[in-house]
């Protein structure tokens, strides 16, 4: 099937999608965009145009894999990047563009591109099902965060950050709800809101159909209930500069409060909560402090909903293709770059210090586990534990770095206490 979608009739558009017109999903996509590409001076042709072949060097039965935009400088992209170069001209879309030119962005941008293109035309029977399921699982996830991008002109640096943090939080929760229904198309009512709206783990299958024991120590409680309060008592004596500390340690002592609060205080106490009403629902912060090495800092320790969320969705179906190994690193190029997003773009600076913070982590795994780390003996007791620490302390300069301290934290503080 060729459809053809007129416009100008000669070759000299400023600029033109390329598309394949024997793919009804792509021709259908044509069809749609088109008022709104023409508008900011976008052509539409399909690869099997002649004149397109021969323009872009393409045999007359070459496969095609992926989309194309020749620009007006003769430039040629395909597949995501020439998604981005076409965002980068319409005012709404613009966000897509930038955050693309983040370090790394871009890998998991053409992952999902290439999983939807080669799939793209099973788009009857079962497969189209199966493909309007896994587009509707992952809309929020790209839909939320973009929407949120469009408002960062409107918002305050450090209310954005909330914002964009809690879009991609309910993005990942969507999609893990959305899986954990299609095993065997079931639903879980009363608690399916409570998985989305009242915990912040990704373990949706535990949380939705696991049962467990009531806490009956009391010290569990009081223990959690320290922390919060803990946590509330430093973030408090920051936001008011109690002890007129220099702003770069003020800033700090207002993460370190902020995550205590909320990480392993009030999340503590509303796992416990749960557990007592005979959820399945587990802390996410594991005492991570005590961790025997790296590897047992991350993976099993730190963010244990991140953990489950990554291992599911992206270490387990990269190492089927690339090894054990690559998809390490890839795990942690991932949440290097979802950190830039939530860290770099509030600050408006520092892009990539998140990212190669983490991928400086990926390597020390991987350090930890091969054959220097094993004779080391890395991979626990007292040299595993101080790799651990050097490891995960001492570029956490790049992590939360002063640019972001500057200009979201200190604000932070500012709007909410300081005087």
């Amino acid at each position: 099937m060729n459809v053809v979608i007129p416009k100008q009739t000669t070759e000299a558009a400023q600029s033109w999608v390329l598309y394949d017109g024997e793919c009804p999903l792509c021709t259908g996509a044509a069809a749609r965009f088109a008022p709104l590409l023409w508008r900011y001076h976008f052509d539409l042709a399909p690869l099997q145009t002649p004149w397109v072949q021969k323009r872009l060097g393409l045999e007359p039965n070459e496969p095609l894999v992926e989309m194309k935009l020749l620009a007006g400088d003769e430039s040629i992209y395909g597949g995501a990047e020439a998604l981005a170069q076409i965002a980068r001209r319409i005012w709404w879309a613009w966000p897509l563009f930038a955050i693309a030119q983040i370090p790394g962005a871009m890998i998991p941008f053409r992952a999902i591109y290439r999983r939807i293109a080669v799939n793209r035309n099973c788009f009857n029977g079962s497969c189209q099902i199966s493909l309007r399921r896994k587009w509707l699982d992952w809309l929020p996830l790209t839909a939320l965060p973009a929407t949120t991008a469009v408002l960062q002109p409107e918002l305050a640096p450090w209310v954005f950050m909330c914002v964009l943090a809690l879009a991609i939080f309910f993005g990942c929760k969507w999609l893990t709800w959305r899986r954990a229904c299609e095993d065997g198309n079931r639903r879980f009512g009363v608690r399916s809101l409570a998985f989305l709206l009242a915990w912040p783990g990704m373990d949706a299958n535990k949380f939705l159909t696991g049962r467990t024991t009531a806490i009956s120590s009391s010290a569990i409680w009081i223990f959690a209930a320290t922390k919060t309060i803990f946590g509330a008592a430093l973030f408090w004596v920051a936001a008011n500069n109690t002890f007129h500390l220099t702003p770069l340690l003020t800033g700090w002592l207002g993460i370190i409060g902020g995550i205590i609060f909320v990480h392993f205080g009030c999340f503590h106490l509303l796992a416990l909560a749960w557990r007592s009403a005979g959820v399945a629902a587990d802390p996410v912060m594991r005492a991570p402090l005590l961790a025997k090495s790296l590897a047992d800092f991350w993976g099993a320790r730190w963010n244990t909903a991140f953990n489950i969320l990554v291992h599911n969705l992206v270490f387990r179906p990269l190492a089927r293709r690339t090894g054990v190994a690559w998809a390490t690193l890839g795990v942690f190029l991932i949440s290097g770059v979802i950190h830039d997003i939530v860290i770099s773009l509030p600050a408006r600076g520092g892009f990539g210090l998140p990212t190669g913070y983490f991928v400086l982590q990926g390597a020390g795994v991987l350090i930890e586990r091969g054959k220097i780390g094993r004779n080391l003996g890395l991979g626990g007791g007292w040299c595993g534990r101080l790799f651990m620490l050097v490891f995960t302390l001492g570029p956490a300069y790049w992590l939360f770095h002063p640019i972001f301290i500057r200009n979201v934290i200190l604000p932070m503080l500012h709007a909410i206490g300081a005087t």
